[in-house]
């Protein structure tokens, strides 16, 4: 098979209670639960500016001689700089331990959230030193904008010449691949005596994170002519039984789903369209609204972004059609807008209960600082109650090569999706092209809704790559890497010479410096392994992996992808007109975290209560499902025999591999390129699936009656 004209638009505590207790008994065990020591002073000593501490890891691979063009002014404007703060230690020991209370159904802290201000009284800096802070940046001229009630965070505002004074790095203009940013060309730095109570500047640059989709492309199998099943709404709702809740009542009723974004749709009408289009308007109470919260957020207007915020709207709306699709977006600044706009929300007195992000950047160029906030936040948001869906990425294992043909910085993963709070969602895709069984799983003509599906679908890693065994297997080669490889024939470097593909792997590059820019490399470290991370498959490497689950994200190798309605036709869009095979096509982990999110819409309408990390949860079903050898009833190469009580389909054929150079986790025996490996010197491809949990699909994916019901 090949294609022709690619593109690209780019923890835990048991109480036993008697029945016959009073309530003063049970207040005082939950009591007993909750003690805590407020806040201690972090900065004890007098600011002595002459003694500095450098804040390793906040230093971008671009911000190099080749790319430098000078020094901005110094007058130049740095809006809304985000200054991440930390508690002591004993704090966040204190803070992961509640945490996991309020997700433990045995502790009479369960479900018990904390409100924004609580958190704040609790978990974040002293109020003296908060004013420390505060007078040291504007003593350096900045306004502080806002200081945000969990404590842990201040908006200022200044000039470059300003950081520079105070944080002793200076703001340089950089022309990357023909683009113009500004970055911090050295680390910065702060006094010695706030060390202890300062992370960072989340930001002093302009690169902004990558959206999670991939347009859809036009592919020619060799072994024939070309046919398309395209994924539409009904047909979703068939593959991963969604309709027996649905017609139960259970449809996102008074739930919000949250789409975090850095900009506005084009089109409002766009989501109407597809809505009616695909047989959804009849759910009545379903809505579309846009906000820009806070004081601190400016309203961004639309930008080549806006394909992103119009699919993640619609295909949350799919998922759960009768609840509020809320579309939350600032200006990006120095700061992604969509981090402001999600601090703002989860700081606001009535915080939406799930939320969904379909943006990234690898670990190692997100910087120290820049992944310890969105873990800090996300953080924050799980105690008090709301659920976080992210996109794992759409580059395989190889994160910080993002829309790249081929990696060069080895394994790493979205700081984006790597914390222990967020619901990390990878990609797959259907194999029934693969195995040739399409009539066996698609009608050959569309219902009214324009949906084919019969059935559940085998599924595989969504992966477009030369890499993947199962196209060279298909196209008739024997290995995908060496000389006589498939990455290395005509077809291959030609046509499918790309990372395009679901993406998971280990957290390598959440603290510390990389030594080699964009490189898992010097003193780096992963997020720790989370104790609800145990299921079979699951390695003992004490770090975080990634995805935790998976859905359909395909963008058409196979001949599968989602349709979906934006009119922007400056940025690549199609009038939203006619039969919808004319319309916009993508697939990306863009497409499955919001559709996720609205899974856990659903579920939390059926349990009547948020449901802050559902994790736990999800992994204690699949554990149970799996136990220690896997269940050959729920493997999803089972199609539709599969098992009909599986809460998870295990997906245990193909890879999400990408073709790679250089020296970094790269298997090149011979040839020009090679495969993304674990072993430089034999083929371990990065990363395969397995029995149970993998770094190419997680858990896997689901049936979501049951799981909805399972919860």
């Amino acid at each position: 098979m090949h294609h022709k004209n690619a593109f690209r638009v780019t923890c835990q505590s048991f109480v036993v209670l008697s029945l016959l207790a009073s309530p003063l008994t049970f207040s005082l065990t939950a009591r007993a639960q909750t003690a805590r020591t407020a806040p201690r002073l972090l900065i004890t000593q007098a600011i002595d500016e002459a003694k500095l501490v450098t804040l390793h890891g906040n230093l971008r691979s671009e911000a190099n001689a080749a790319n430098d063009r000078g020094r901005v002014e110094d007058d130049y404007a740095m809006n809304h700089m985000l200054l991440q703060l930390q508690r002591s230690p004993e704090q966040e020991a204190e803070l992961d331990q509640l945490i996991d209370s309020l997700h433990d159904r045995n502790s009479p802290n369960y479900q018990k959230w904390l409100t924004a201000e609580e958190f704040g009284k609790r978990f974040g800096l002293a109020q003296q030193d908060l004013t420390v802070v505060k007078g040291w940046l504007e003593s350096h001229g900045f306004t502080v904008n806002v200081i945000y009630p969990n404590g842990m965070l201040i908006d200022f505002s200044g000039t470059a010449g300003q950081v520079r004074e105070a944080f002793h790095t200076e703001i340089h203009q950089l022309s990357v691949k023909g683009q113009a940013h500004i970055a911090n060309m050295s680390e910065p730095e702060i006094p010695a005596a706030l060390a202890d109570a300062v992370v960072g500047v989340v930001s002093l640059h302009n690169f902004m994170p990558h959206p999670a989709n991939k347009p859809h492309t036009n592919y020619t199998f060799s072994s024939g002519g070309s046919t398309y099943y395209a994924v539409v709404p009904a047909d979703l709702a068939k593959i991963y039984n969604f309709s027996p809740q649905f017609s139960a009542g259970i449809s996102g009723t008074g739930e919000t789903i949250v789409v975090i974004e850095d900009t506005n749709v084009y089109s409002t009408t766009d989501w109407s369209t597809f809505r009616s289009t695909f047989g959804l308007s009849g759910y009545t109470s379903g809505s579309f609204t846009q906000v820009h919260p806070g004081s601190n957020c400016t309203n961004p207007g639309t930008n080549g972004n806006d394909g992103e915020a119009i699919l993640d709207a619609e295909w949350a709306s799919v998922a759960a059609p009768n609840a509020a699709i809320e579309l939350a977006s600032c200006a990006d600044t120095t700061t992604f807008g969509g981090l402001i706009a999600f601090q703002n929300l989860i700081n606001g007195s009535s915080p939406p209960p799930i939320y969904s992000i379909s943006y990234g950047e690898c670990e190692a160029e997100n910087g120290a600082t820049a992944n310890a906030a969105y873990s800090s936040a996300y953080q924050q948001a799980v105690s008090e109650g709301l659920s976080v869906f992210v996109s794992s990425g759409d580059e395989g294992a190889a994160s910080c090569d993002a829309d790249e043909p081929y990696a060069t910085h080895g394994i790493g993963v979205s700081g984006f999706a790597s914390t222990q709070y967020n619901v990390a969602v990878g990609g797959t895709d259907f194999s029934d092209s693969y195995s040739g069984s399409n009539s066996t799983y698609w009608n050959s003509s569309n219902g009214s809704y324009y949906e084919s599906a019969k059935s559940y679908i085998p599924e595989i890693p969504w992966n477009d790559s030369c890499a993947s065994v199962l196209i060279a297997t298909v196209e008739g080669y024997s290995t995908t890497y060496g000389t006589s490889g498939f990455c290395n024939s005509t077809v291959g470097r030609d046509d499918f010479l790309t990372t395009a593909s679901g993406s998971g792997g280990p957290s390598g590059c959440a603290t510390g410096k990389a030594s080699t820019s964009g490189v898992v490399s010097g003193t780096c470290k992963g997020w720790a392994k989370p104790t609800w991370q145990s299921v079979v498959g699951n390695p003992s490497d004490s770090v975080r992996d990634l995805p935790d689950v998976s859905l359909f994200a395909a963008n058409g190798v196979w001949g599968h992808y989602y349709v979906f309605c934006w009119s922007d036709t400056s940025e690549g869009g199609t009038a939203c007109t006619g039969a919808p095979s004319g319309w916009s096509g993508a697939g990306g982990t863009s497409f499955a975290s919001p559709i996720w999110a609205g899974i856990q819409a659903l579920i939390d309408q059926k349990k009547g209560a948020k449901q802050g990390n559902p994790n736990p949860r999800y992994y204690a079903l699949a554990s149970s499902e799996y136990g220690t050898g896997g269940s050959s009833t729920c493997n999803s190469s089972n199609g539709n025999s599969v098992g009909s009580t599986c809460t998870f389909y295990d997906v245990t054929l193909g890879d999400m591999d990408v073709p790679c150079t250089g020296t970094h986790n790269c298997y090149k025996p011979s040839g020009t390129y090679g495969v993304l490996s674990t072993s430089n010197s034999a083929y371990q491809k990065a990363y395969g699936t397995a029995t149970g949990w993998d770094f190419a699909t997680g858990i896997g994916t689901v049936n979501v009656n049951n799981l909805v019901n399972n919860f």
